[in-house]
């Protein structure tokens, strides 16, 4: 098993390093390059599972190919100076004065809005996950506050109002569609 670690952190190197050179050179596309590399890192995959076993050998293979290309990765970092510091760490989200109209839309976009998104996607989730119906519903009922902070920290953290509105919206109406189709088949 260490011979298939070695041989597959060695494939998973050369195939990052492939991809590399294919992926260096924006001005001229290198497909062949870019086969190669894929190729080299799929029949590194397969090595392991002909080698020792389908699970297990896909498995470590796969692992190995990822600490491969982080060690080509490693090898390629560039060491940069030091910004000059700011006053402090994270700069405003929102340069200029500040307009109360954009906090109240950020408040009724992240708190009812992302909630209802969060719901779509929780009753989503519980009407099309495999698995006893009981148990979708309890993960359902504990993605849902998992949903809605997320939802409520992109929202947040986005500058154009209009676009987290499309997608919050978009989101609702997506998932509790989803779950009606389920429910009504």
């Amino acid at each position: 098993m260490l011979a298939v670690t070695l041989a597959s952190m060695a494939g998973g190197a050369g195939g990052a390093v492939v991809l590399r050179h294919a992926w260096a050179d924006r001005a001229r596309e290198r497909p062949v390059l870019v086969a190669a590399g894929w190729v080299m890192l799929f029949a590194t995959v397969l090595l392991g599972a002909w080698s020792i076993g389908p699970v297990k050998g896909m498995a470590v293979g796969g692992a190995a190919i990822g600490i491969g290309a982080l060690g080509v990765v490693v090898q390629g970092r560039v060491r940069r100076a030091a910004r000059a510091s700011r006053d402090s760490l994270a700069p405003e989200p929102l340069e200029g004065p500040s307009r109360a109209w954009r906090g109240w839309m950020k408040f009724l976009l992240a708190g009812p809005l992302g909630m209802t998104a969060a719901m779509g996607v929780a009753f989503c989730y519980a009407a099309w996950a495999p698995g006893d119906p009981r148990t979708r519903i309890i993960i359902g009922g504990l993605l849902m506050p998992v949903a809605w902070a997320l939802a409520m920290t992109w929202t947040l953290a986005d500058q154009r109002l209009l676009r987290a509105l499309g997608v919050l919206v978009g989101t609702t109406v997506a998932g509790f569609a989803l779950a009606a189709m389920r429910g009504l088949a």
